[in-house]
């Protein structure tokens, strides 16, 4: 498996497009794959925030994008959609991937 770096440079690298195309203000990566526990069959857990509400088609479009950007299935979460129960626990372990300048 990649090393979670991987990911995030891939993000980085098409930040631009993200941003203005999906209106993109955050994404971070959370779960068994920021953790470095990921498997083979793991999908990707990614935090994401906009800067304008995607509509439904829009965001399973990003996600779409995302897994062939990475190569790995992606679960695309916004952090309203959290239970409470795990918000403090995402939040604290997702890792940003912040936009190359």
């Amino acid at each position: 498996m990649k090393p979670l770096t991987d990911y995030l440079d891939t993000i980085r690298v098409h930040y631009d497009e993200l941003r203005d195309v999906y209106h993109v203000q955050r994404i971070g990566i959370f779960g068994s794959t920021a953790r470095g526990e990921q498997t083979s069959s793991s999908d990707m857990d990614v935090l994401v925030s906009f800067t304008e509400p995607p509509s439904m088609f829009r965001f399973l479009d990003l996600e779409e994008r995302l897994s062939d950007l990475l190569k790995r299935r992606v679960d695309l979460v916004t952090e309203r959609a959290l239970k409470p129960a795990m918000r403090e626990r995402v939040l604290r372990d997702t890792v940003y991937a912040e936009a190359e300048h």
